[in-house]
């Protein structure tokens, strides 16, 4: 192991093993690696730290990357982990932990009987061996599986596996978007299939929604396991069926009659078998172009379908226009077979520079009704709109991207990269509702539906069917002057210069207050603490974040809460909860109450302004949600917002992370400055007036950019006129007609 992760084990700096090196002759020497990079063997200077009282203050994930780290690469241990983690979930805490303590001898003949417990359903899930070598690997996952539960073990051996594999162009598909797709199923759907199934994100959402037999395929031996094992994990009582293979070249289910199809596809896949399958006879509506592999996945899909069946896709906004995927477009359209097109705003799911759509289809029925409209939902307009925390959207010109993949597990340097940046701060509650309620009003009636202008709209086949065949959902339901009623638009254009109006004073208030003043010729330096030292001395205590699947979740369907869940996306855009089921952590007996420092465990690369939140009467009573470290500190001893405001410093939280593109908070190693209670309530209260004029910026560009956005709509229109009177002399651009 290298002197950054002694100091990530022992929680503290650099500097101090440097120290330990030079001023302690018993520290262990080096045993690998260069005079300048050198490694150090794990049991010695876990042994030498024991030896001097120090605990190990790294997360039990961290803790199983270095050991599996140190197996070196091609050990392949990672991927017979696999089956360990499914049956350590089947294990007692106190189990585990006395599992763990055994001599290697025996640890190693029963963590082989342990991991044969693994049913039929892992691909390739001959018996297991493990060897001497192995034995601190183990021992790691038994404490992580104890400690931060059977999924995060999984992520941590998948993502190795995928390292040592070189696979590369991997993502996962947000749990938030996993749902959304789910719930546009029929809800009696019982039977789905994902041919691309990835870490099996959309097959645990299907089984959340009710579905009992589930079938996957994907091409990395690693995912297919990985799917397996988190279906044990969520589902034990459904069937599922996971197989490894291309499924375009290879189908593993052949016979195989679904209710559904969940797929989030690669994208841009040159290699996909145009040649070899020019005549399969799953290509009813066209043979895919070369470079549309697309619709031979989206094909593929609709030939796994029963009559009736639905199949909800991820897909490119590439594909609804590219001339080239033209004619099987049209084929789609005039057969009914596509129901539906749904635009999601950039940053929603990966690639994040490009806003992805969701494809519904339902394969024909013979004899069935005639469908003569297709349904397009713009889930972009309230990001367009300028929404408060979300990018703007990206061209969908530029959307002609060439990713690898299934469903699947972002790669990137983070080391551990299971969550999307964007999931801990996109909206998905307010999207999906969004979406469903539209969804629901058309296919219930779908002659009758009303259009509402901006948001979705009902297009006949007929109007579809043109030169261009172009399905871009933005396209088709932008609101026109028809829709647009002068005087309503006048009235919210007036009432909104008045809020923002107000805004701008109270902005201008929370800016002016003054008192600030230099501490001396420099800096101000004092002692420190880490957070788990003073969570050891019992001045605050820690609930670490929780992610989806872990132990403790509740079983293969989301919880009916009645309460709020304040989500991690609610620290970031400084909004109430406003979390659901989904959201909820896996200790769901926790509420948040008044006082409480919530810090987000994942965050994009640089983000550390909205990473901290003092919890207020409005969060009181609202269960907590994934990816968010609750720390309550004692009030006789640490003051919140001094806390909050330390422990959210972009230099803290950048010494406390691991990762670049997504940053993994460990709250052990945050530290905190040694300040009497009177010195901290005043930094607290310097926090707080921050605090404020933060909300208050936020909230003044959110109303500026709704109003710009209202009177951009009602000028290019028609229904609004520009104010009366000539153009101020010295106007750019003005001149005399």
């Amino acid at each position: 192991m290298t002197a950054a992760e002694i100091s990530r084990i022992a929680g503290v700096t650099r500097a101090t093993v440097s120290n330990w090196r030079r001023r302690h002759d018993d520290f262990p020497a080096p045993s690998a690696g260069t005079e300048s990079s050198p490694l150090y063997d794990l049991p010695a200077v876990q042994a030498w730290l024991r030896g001097r009282g120090h605990t190990s203050t790294a997360s039990p994930t961290e803790e199983l990357r270095t050991a599996l780290r140190l197996l070196g690469p091609g050990s392949g241990v990672a991927a017979r982990l696999f089956p360990l983690a499914a049956g350590a979930s089947r294990r007692t805490p106190e189990e585990l932990a006395e599992l763990a303590a055994l001599p290697d001898d025996r640890l190693i003949a029963l963590a082989e009987k342990t991991a044969g417990e693994l049913p039929a359903a892992v691909p390739e899930a001959e018996p297991v061996r493990y060897g001497p070598d192995d034995a601190d690997a183990v021992r790691a996952l038994l404490g992580c599986v104890r400690e931060a539960g059977p999924q995060a073990a999984v992520d941590v051996l998948a993502e190795r596996e995928l390292d040592e594999g070189a696979a590369s162009g991997v993502y996962q598909t947000p749990e938030g978007l996993a749902v959304l797709m789910a719930r546009l199923l029929p809800a009696d759907t019982s039977r789905v299939l994902d041919p691309a199934c990835g870490s099996g994100t959309l097959l645990v959402a299907a089984a959340r929604q009710g579905a009992r037999e589930l079938f996957g395929q994907d091409s990395l031996p690693v995912q297919g396991r990985r799917t397996a094992v988190r279906l044990l994990l969520t589902a034990p009582e459904a069937e599922t069926a996971i197989r490894v293979g291309d499924s375009l070249r290879d189908d593993a289910f052949p016979d195989v009659t679904v209710d559904a199809v969940l797929c989030n596809p690669p994208f841009g896949d040159r290699d996909w078998g145009h040649d070899e399958l020019a005549y399969d006879p799953r290509w009813a509506y066209g043979l895919p172009p070369r470079f549309e592999s697309e619709l031979a996945w989206v094909q593929h899909a609709l030939a796994h379908l029963k009559p009736g069946g639905h199949a909800v896709m991820l897909l490119p906004p590439a594909l609804a226009f590219r001339s080239s995927g033209r004619r099987v477009r049209a084929e789609l359209i005039r057969a009914g077979a596509l129901r539906a097109v749904v635009s999601l705003p950039a940053r929603a799911a990966y690639p994040l520079h490009i806003g992805l759509q969701i494809w519904v289809f339902q394969r024909p029925e013979p004899g069935g009704t005639d469908r003569t409209t297709v349904l397009f939902v713009d889930g972009e307009g309230e990001q367009r709109d300028g929404a408060p925390g979300t990018a703007p959207a990206t061209d969908t010109a530029t959307a002609d991207v060439g990713t690898r993949g299934g469903s699947r597990t972002r790669r990137s340097g983070s080391p551990s990269s299971t969550v999307s940046s964007s999931a801990t701060s996109f909206d998905w509650p307010g999207l999906t509702e969004r979406v469903l309620s539209q969804w629901a009003a058309f296919t219930t009636a779908p002659d009758t539906y009303a259009d509402e202008p901006g948001v979705a709209r009902a297009v006949p086949l007929v109007d579809l069917l043109d030169d261009v065949v172009d399905v871009t959902p933005a396209r088709h339901v932008r609101a026109t002057a028809a829709d647009i009623d002068p005087s309503a638009l006048a009235r919210r254009v007036d009432d909104l210069r008045k809020q923002l109006a107000e805004q701008v004073t109270a902005l201008a208030a929370s800016s002016a207050s003054g008192g600030w003043q230099p501490s001396g010729a420099s800096g101000r330096e004092w002692r420190t603490a880490t957070v788990s030292d003073l969570a050891r001395g019992g001045a605050l205590t820690v609930l670490r974040a929780a992610t989806p699947g872990t132990r403790g979740s509740k079983g293969s369907g989301a919880p009916a809460v009645e309460r709020p869940v304040l989500a991690a996306r609610d620290i970031a855009a400084g909004n109430p909860p406003s979390g659901t089921a989904v959201d909820i952590h896996a200790d769901a007996a926790q509420p948040v109450a008044a006082g409480d420092v919530l810090v987000r465990a994942v965050a994009g690369g640089g983000d550390a302004t909205t990473m901290t939140r003092v919890a207020d009467d409005r969060d009181a009573g609202a269960l907590l949600g994934q990816h968010i470290h609750l720390l309550r500190p004692d009030p006789a001893r640490l003051d919140p917002w001094f806390l909050a405001g330390f422990l959210g410093a972009e230099d803290n939280i950048a010494s406390a992370s691991t990762g670049s593109t997504l940053v993994h908070v460990t709250p052990g190693r945050l530290r905190v400055p040694l300040l009497p209670l009177e010195e901290q309530r005043r930094y607290g209260e310097a926090f707080s007036r921050v605090h404020e004029l933060r909300a208050a910026a936020r909230r003044t560009a959110a109303l500026a950019a709704e109003t710009a956005a209202t009177l951009t709509t009602g000028l290019t229109a028609g229904v609004l006129l520009p104010p009366a009177g000539p153009a101020s002399p010295g106007t750019p651009g003005s001149r005399s007609v």
